[in-house]
């Protein structure tokens, strides 16, 4: 019975499966009719989670009742989006109620992505299940950019994958990227080898197992990531691997050789071998070439600083920057920006600090149980989910200062699975 009522809801398990591998391949779902599929995917999936509650198939999970604070965040957030929205309070009135709604609508979609993650993901076989379906979809991305950029059927010359904009490619391999570091990590041995027995052993288990599959998969992706040409896109990477990595030193202490042996590989093999082969000095120009004045997107933050200084409490309305902004652009300013090109000013300036308070709050609780995973959990694959996790919020949040990668639907929901991990982790299997 017990059993039954555990694989009650395998089936939307699966589904939600599918439609994360989906989610990035029509354009990113960064077009209306594409948002609103998976939206309505997300919805179908809630709601039978729901119905297999209410006849008691299934339970409310260990990681859905930690994250009850992150949950009263969001329930305030959408409480406030709904205020731009309806309310009577002038200052908090969204400027663009149409952009809002839909914004709202949107949100509900990213909160389901944090649920369901929760609910759904309640097994180490499960978690396995995720992370190689994360793994293989940026494998794909990857794979198809390296492909198209190489025939040059890309009039720019770089991998952009089934994404509009090559740096939204890249901001989704940072993710899937360190959700393989983190499945790699978790199939290090934890215990040394004594004899040249044991060492074959290992090699070829290391050989012929599914460690050298996920590596191959790691270095399509690193591959990806240079061909995009993107900038920040590659220094996040960069930079939340060596940040993680040196937690990950601290805290995997009966694997830290192993941990300092992968990200070695990881740069001397991946990085500069396949990356000079690649191209990666294409990509150095770029950044030495780059001129910070001559750069419209600079002139346009800063203009967004302005619109924030306007707006400080309750910002113009939730996705109302397009509508805003052109009141502030200046002549500098010569093609339309749709986005600001930094998630921190766009989000400030649509909600302002009471929108950005909340959402905050939610990416500090998640990073602080992606530490704690990392400390007080004994099993290998926990911690390293907690690491896998850790690090792409890093790459994230390091990213988003030159990108909005969160406002692309794809790259927003599977960041907020990301955010759900750790709480999944420190609570799977914890009474064993």
């Amino acid at each position: 019975m017990v059993e039954q009522k555990r694989n009650a809801d395998s089936f939307l398990f699966y589904a939600f499966l599918a439609l994360i591998v989906w989610l990035p391949l029509p354009f990113g779902a960064n077009r209306p009719m594409y948002w609103w599929v998976a939206e309505v995917g997300f919805n179908i999936l809630m709601l039978s989670w729901v119905i297999l509650w209410w006849r008691n198939d299934v339970n409310v999970t260990s990681a859905f009742k930690k994250a009850r604070v992150s949950w009263g965040l969001m329930i305030f957030f959408m409480s406030f989006v709904a205020m731009q929205l309806w309310g009577k309070i002038p200052s908090f009135i969204s400027i663009d109620p149409h952009a809002t709604e839909m914004q709202w609508i949107k949100s509900l979609m990213m909160f389901e992505a944090f649920a369901l993650t929760m609910l759904l993901v309640k097994s180490h076989r499960r978690i396995n299940m995720l992370a190689v379906t994360l793994i293989l979809a940026g494998t794909f991305q990857a794979v198809y950019g390296t492909l198209i950029a190489m025939s040059g059927a890309h009039a720019g010359g770089s991998a952009t994958g089934t994404f509009i904009n090559r740096n939204h490619f890249a901001g989704y391999l940072e993710m899937t990227l360190a959700m393989g570091m983190g499945l790699l990590i978790a199939n290090l041995e934890t215990t040394k080898a004594y004899t040249w027995r044991e060492h074959l052993r290992r090699l070829t288990k290391t050989l012929l197992g599914p460690k050298i599959l996920i590596r191959v998969c790691l270095a399509l992706m690193v591959i990806g990531l240079i061909l995009s040409h993107s900038r920040m896109g590659n220094s996040a990477f960069f930079a939340s691997m060596m940040i993680a990595g040196a937690v990950g030193l601290l805290l995997f202490r009966k694997s830290g050789r192993g941990v300092v042996m992968l990200f070695s590989s990881l740069i001397i093999i991946d990085i500069f071998l396949m990356g000079t082969f690649f191209g990666i000095d294409k990509l150095q120009d770029r950044i030495v070439q780059t001129d910070i004045k001559q750069e419209q997107r600079i002139d346009a933050v800063v203009l967004a600083i302005d619109l924030i200084k306007d707006y400080p409490i309750a910002g113009t309305g939730f996705g109302t920057f397009y509508t805003a902004f052109p009141f502030y652009r200046n002549e500098k300013i010569t093609i339309f920006y749709d986005h600001t090109h930094n998630d921190f000013a766009e989000f400030t300036s649509d909600l302002g600090i009471v929108g950005v308070a909340p959402l905050a709050l939610i990416w500090l609780l998640s990073f602080y149980h992606a530490i704690m995973v990392q400390v007080r959990r004994r099993s290998q694959l926990m911690k390293a989910m907690g690491f896998a996790s850790m690090m792409a919020m890093i790459a994230i949040f390091i990213h988003s200062w030159s990108d909005f990668n969160l406002q692309i639907s794809a790259n927003a929901a599977t960041f907020m699975i990301i955010l759900a991990l750790p709480y999944v982790a420190a609570t799977v299997d914890r009474h064993k």
